[in-house]
């Protein structure tokens, strides 16, 4: 019987195999450093599903929050995304290196979904431009991520 191999798997002993190729590969180290750079004004509106309102019906809490709270949230997130970038290449990560892999996916779709525009109605069999196959990649690979770490 033959058995499709998911992109990333969960082994026995625990660790994470990814099997993507080099091209996939040179997009997820790229990326980041790509993120990062909006991070310099978290106020950009791209970010802005990144930082969403704290409190949606008081603007001086949800301020109070953003103004506590934006830089441990940016260090988090680039974390996430330094590790993305460090590991790119690898062939196998840790839960840890994995849960970040996990962030800094979410992070980039968000980015790139603000950007798009993407909304839940967006078909995404109709993609045309390579930011919204990229989009839908990033989607695919989250997913699949998700799926390998909830296999524990």
């Amino acid at each position: 019987m033959l058995r499709f191999l998911k992109p990333v798997r969960r082994t026995r002993a625990g660790t994470f195999q990814v099997n993507l190729s080099q091209d996939q590969r040179e997009v997820l180290g790229a990326l980041p450093g790509q993120l990062r750079a909006l991070f310099a004004n978290p106020d950009d509106p791209l970010l802005r599903r990144l930082f969403p309102p704290a409190y949606t019906d008081d603007d001086a809490a949800s301020e109070e929050y953003r103004r506590l709270m934006t830089e441990d949230l940016v260090e988090r997130h680039q974390a996430a995304l330094d590790i993305l970038e460090r590991t790119a290449d690898a062939t196998e990560l840790n839960e840890e290196e994995m849960t970040a892999w996990m962030g800094a996916l979410n992070q980039l779709r968000l980015v790139l979904g603000t950007t798009l525009d993407v909304s839940e109605d967006d078909d995404p069999t109709a993609a045309s431009s390579p930011q919204h196959h990229l989009y839908y990649f990033l989607g695919a690979l989250q997913e699949v991520v998700i799926e390998a770490l909830a296999s524990g």
